[in-house]
């Protein structure tokens, strides 16, 4: 079963082999690049590089939706301010992206007068324009994310 932690960037996937390469050959024990890039992909639940390259190749496009980047936006209606924990691409579906964010302060998220639900941490699904697909009971998106 695949790990659901969102993965690295292309570059940072590489350097991971490059020092497992070194790692090994360190330990007497010599590798081909590809054969470590291979582990790597191994290492991640990918069945080759090729697919690995292609998951990564396929994330979420704005640079300033990697972990740890700030956005604003709304969260079932509450307004917000985040830190981004992860992003992963929905392969089943294009142009889908499940992010995980850790909001500066913690939002109510039930509208009725006596009676409150504070979320901290959110996760959410959505398209490349930051919104999600699915709705609240009056229509509006469950996530908006403005960066």
């Amino acid at each position: 079963m695949r790990d659901v932690t969102p993965l690295p960037t292309l570059n940072d996937l590489k350097n991971q082999a490059r020092r497992l390469r070194t790692r090994l050959e360190t330990n007497g024990e010599r590798i081909s690049h590809s054969r470590a890039l291979e582990l790597i992909a191994a290492q991640y639940g990918y069945k080759d590089w090729n697919t690995l390259h292609a998951a990564t190749g396929n994330r979420a496009g704005p640079e300033r939706l990697m972990p740890g980047a700030q956005v604003t936006g709304a969260y079932l209606g509450q307004p917000f301010s985040a830190r981004v924990l992860g992003i992963q691409a929905i392969t089943s579906s294009p142009g889908s992206y499940r992010v995980s964010l850790d909001l500066d302060e913690a939002v109510d998220v039930v509208t009725f007068d006596s009676f409150s639900a504070f979320r901290k941490r959110v996760t959410g699904v959505i398209g490349t324009e930051g919104v999600s697909r699915e709705r609240t009971s009056n229509g509006r998106p469950q996530l908006e994310l403005s960066w």
